[in-house]
């Protein structure tokens, strides 16, 4: 029972065009236990653009797989849900899907893409964040 949590890590980072004005960024938090291949934590989607999908936190579950070949050595998947509210004047709320796929190296660096309630954001980098960088190293 005690190695059920073997290797287990923390990755940090963003998926998106950071710096690109108006464009959605996916910031992800997940604990990552790759003897069990899971991977759950929780993404922030923000948005510079006032709205109701300006700011989205999602917290998700999903896969972590090792390629074996090539420049991106793993693969990972992820999916949740979260509450969103119509804008006024319309009143109500439901729960919509939150998914994203990621081809990383084993820095967290790679590309990847993330589709949320009428959004799908294809192509785009991943980037694992500056002081995970350094601890991956």
């Amino acid at each position: 029972m005690s190695d059920l949590l073997a290797g287990a890590y923390l990755a940090k980072g963003t998926i998106g065009n950071v710096g690109t004005p108006g464009a959605p960024i996916a910031s992800f938090s997940l604990v990552v236990v790759p003897s069990q291949n899971s991977v759950s934590g929780t993404v922030v989607i923000s948005q510079a653009v006032e709205g109701p999908d300006s700011h989205i936190v999602v917290q998700v579950t999903g896969k972590i797989y090792a390629t074996g070949f090539g420049q991106f050595t793993q693969v990972v998947s992820l999916n949740g849900q979260y509450v969103h509210t119509f804008p006024p004047p319309a009143i109500g709320a439901f729960l919509a899907d939150f998914d994203a796929h990621l081809a990383i190296d084993g820095s967290w660096n790679g590309t990847g893409g993330f589709s949320y309630y009428q959004h799908d954001i294809e192509n785009v980098p991943v980037k694992a964040a500056a002081n995970l960088q350094a601890e991956l190293a």
